[in-house]
Parts: structure tokens; C-alpha cells; sequence
């Protein structure tokens, strides 16, 4: 699982395929290869190169470019050079050949679930003594979305793009059966049940393919991904695993639960919610935006229903200074400018619908108004009381292959639910302790 060995892992990114279209099209700065990006260097002028790898496409792409210029503008004496690298993964493949080769970026936005990997490999900066020297603390950013940053007792990451799953819900269609927006696990199968209908092609009940939603159930229901000390899973000799699954699958048998194909199973069942085929739905933040565009009911948001408790994962990804960059400084003030500008990332949380990572922003005039004009976004927030990752190891890109899998048999071949898991905890475990 070494940086420099390759990654071991593929979609580490948990809402890859819907999380605000990211690497559904590249930004006007994509055309830039790893391979084209050196490290800064200072230009002709005293001015200072930064050079920023990202991965967001499309109009978060566009919105990221913007927060570039607004920096370079207000900053004579550095530029930063943004380039989209692809998606999440893409990006952790090309950072690990450029670290190997010496041609690694100053600052890389990285997935939340990589930040482990690459710190344990040593190659990412301590910021810590860069907050000090600011003024800044690490009490100035939202509690929920630290879970990455710290490893080793370094401030390696500080969040950026983060989102959280929550419950979309068409309010019309609960209000048509007398429904009540379900807090719990029970009230939601019982909705799901009673908004399935066969004849026109409605289900109560859907998700997209991927691990996030399943995690956020195995917390609920009083498990835990992995055991305290990373030598197992935590979730399947308990019977919490079994629980999860085979409430999907009484729901999926009932014609209640719509499981999608794998293959752009973000943008299926979306499109699913808002031709109203679908009355509720676990997903993310980032499509907040879009489906707010797009239909024409009463579209509310809620948290994850709980069983035992309320929890979900966060997503995402942070940003990371390099430990190879000649210019750390210049790195610093430009995450120190996107961090505590009101022109900075606050801006790209408002066009994006990504989560508000600091306290400041939270208490900004501009935060609170978008919040009245659009509460569905405010929910998100709110539920971050209730963050909690249980997944996080070094291991964690490899174990998600084999999770998946598990998934996939499960949800799309009907296997055996026990049987499943018992062979993925075997899997799990092999990983985790070679």
C-alpha cells in the first residue's frame, strides 16, 4: 500500500460517481498532465509558481478556476497554476508517479480516504506550525470534517470540497399517503413500502452503487467498520452486517428498494428522483444543487434515518501541501487565503453546495442567507453532529474492492448474505494483517 508502490485501491472517493459531477468533464485548466506539472519554481519578476492539482470537472471545475483567479488577482507575487487531474483516483495515481519522479505539485487535493496512505508514507507537510505562524487554530474549522487531517500527530490535510450523504426526500408524494419525512429505520421501510408501486414503475427507496450509504448503516446500527486496533472488521460476527443487508434486501424483494446498475448509477437515480419514480433516496450533498433545478414538487432533505443511533460518513476530499515543494510558503498563503477570505473557498462553497468547512463561513452573513433562501442545504450541515468514520485505515482502498464485491453479490446475484460476509471478512482480514 506504499505511495510509491502504486495505489492498491480503486474508488476510494465514497461518492465518486454523484459527489457535484466532479471529473464528469474537465475545468479549462485540464489539458495539463502530470507529467507537465513540475514542482514551483520562481518565475522571471520574483513572482512565485504554485502549482495546484485538483479533481474537480465540469462546473465545479469552472467554479475552482474562479477562486484561482480571484487569488492570482489579489496576489502579484504568486501564481497558481491550477490543473484538473481526473477524478479522485486518477489523481492519486498520477500524485504517486509524480512524488516517485520529483515532479510532484506544491499543494493536491486529495480524497479523504487517501490522506491516511499518503501520510503514512511521509510525504505530506505539517501545517501545523503554518496555522500557528497564521494566527489560525485548528478549532477555526467545522469538528466533523477533521477526521483526515491529523495523522501521526501532524496536520497533514485541511478540508476543502467535503460532503455527507443525507435523505432526499419528495415531500408531495409522502403528503399524498399521510406520510411523515422517517426519522427512523422502521419508519423508513414502512414509507418505502407504502410508496412502492408496481403499476407505474414507483419505489419508495433508492441509492446509488457505492460503499458510503452501506457504512453509514453498519455505524447505525451500533457496528463499526473496523475493530479498534485495524486487525479485522467489526461488523460481521456481531451480526450487525447481516441486519444491514437484509433490510435492503426485504425491501429490494418487496419491490420497494431500487439497487441501480453500477455504471453511472449517481446520475440513474437522480434522474429517477426527479421524474418522481422514486419517492426517497440516500445521497449526497453535492446533488442538492442540481436536483433543486430540476423538479417541480415538494423536495425536502433529512438526515439518514438511525436505528440505534444517528451516523454518517463525511466525503470528499481535502487539500495537502507536498513535502517535496520548494515553495511552501506561497502554499501556505494560498490555503491560508482560501481558509479565511471571505473571497476564497466561501465563495466556491456557495456556487458548489459542498459543506462550509470553517467556523467563520458557518457565521457569515452570506452562509445564513443562502441557508433561509435554500434550508435543504443546512440540513447537511446539521447532521454533521453525527460524523463519524469507522473505516479509516491505510488498508482501506484495498478492503473497499473486496467490500464491494460483497455488495455486488448481495444486491445484484442474491447470494447468501451470511455466507458473503463471512468470506469478505476473511478477504478483509488478510489484508489487514499482511
Amino acid at each position: 500500500m506504499g505511495v510509491l508502490a502504486g495505489c492498491g485501491g480503486g474508488n476510494g472517493n465514497n461518492a465518486a460517481p454523484n459527489d457535484a459531477n466532479q471529473g464528469a468533464s474537465s475545468s479549462p485548466s485540464a489539458s495539463a498532465s502530470a507529467s507537465a506539472s513540475p514542482s514551483a519554481e520562481a518565475t522571471g519578476g520574483g513572482k512565485t509558481t504554485v502549482q495546484f492539482w485538483h479533481s474537480l470537472g465540469g462546473k465545479n471545475g469552472e467554479y475552482m478556476d474562479a477562486l484561482i483567479k480571484r487569488f492570482n488577482d489579489s496576489h502579484p507575487d504568486i501564481e497558481v497554476v491550477g490543473t484538473f487531474q481526473g477524478g479522485y483516483d486518477e489523481t492519486v495515481t498520477k500524485l504517486q508517479q509524480a512524488i516517485a519522479s520529483n515532479t510532484a505539485p506544491d499543494v493536491s487535493m486529495l480524497e479523504r480516504a487517501y490522506v491516511q496512505m499518503f501520510a503514512d508514507s511521509d510525504v505530506l507537510e505539517d501545517m501545523k506550525p503554518y496555522l500557528d505562524k497564521s494566527g489560525m487554530s485548528p478549532d477555526d474549522f467545522t469538528a466533523g470534517l477533521m477526521g483526515h487531517s491529523y495523522f501521526d500527530n501532524k496536520l497533514v490535510s485541511l478540508p476543502l470540497n467535503r460532503s455527507t450523504p443525507i435523505l432526499h426526500v419528495n415531500k408531495t408524494l409522502l403528503d399524498a399517503k399521510g406520510l411523515s419525512v422517517p426519522k427512523t429505520w422502521d419508519e423508513l421501510k414502512t414509507a418505502a413500502n407504502a410508496l412502492a408501486d408496481k403499476g407505474k414503475g414507483q419505489y419508495g427507496l433508492t441509492m446509488p452503487y457505492d460503499t458510503w450509504y452501506q457504512l453509514a448503516m453498519i455505524t447505525q446500527a451500533g457496528g463499526k467498520f473496523f475493530n479498534d486496533d485495524k486487525t479485522s472488521v467489526d461488523f460481521i460476527d456481531n451480526g450487525v452486517g447481516e441486519k444491514v443487508f437484509a433490510y435492503l434486501k426485504d425491501l429490494q424483494n418487496a419491490g420497494a428498494f431500487y439497487y441501480p446498475p453500477q455504471q453511472d448509477s449517481g446520475n440513474i437515480v437522480n434522474k429517477m428522483f426527479t421524474e418522481g419514480k422514486v419517492a426517497m433516496m440516500y445521497q449526497s450533498t453535492g446533488s442538492i444543487g442540481g436536483l433543486m433545478e430540476a423538479v417541480n414538487f415538494d423536495y425536502v432533505t433529512a438526515f439518514l434515518p438511525k436505528d440505534q443511533e444517528y451516523a454518517n460518513p463525511t466525503g470528499g476530499a481535502n487539500v495537502t501541501i507536498l513535502s517535496g515543494s520548494k515553495n511552501k510558503d506561497a502554499a501556505w498563503e494560498f490555503i491560508r487565503w482560501m481558509d479565511t477570505d471571505p473571497q476564497g473557498a466561501q465563495q466556491f462553497i456557495v456556487q458548489s453546495g459542498y459543506l462550509p468547512f470553517t467556523k467563520a463561513m458557518v457565521d457569515s452573513q452570506e452562509i445564513k442567507d443562502l441557508w433561509a433562501k435554500e434550508p435543504n442545504r443546512k440540513v447537511a450541515y446539521d447532521q454533521l453532529q453525527y460524523a463519524v468514520d469507522t473505516n479509516m485505515d491505510v488498508a482501506w482502498p484495498e478492503v473497499m474492492h473486496e467490500f464491494f464485491s460483497a455488495i455486488e453479490a448481495i444486491m445484484y446475484d442474491s447470494k447468501d448474505i451470511k455466507s458473503t460476509l463471512a468470506t469478505f471478512k476473511k478477504e478483509a482480514d488478510r489484508i489487514l494483517n499482511q
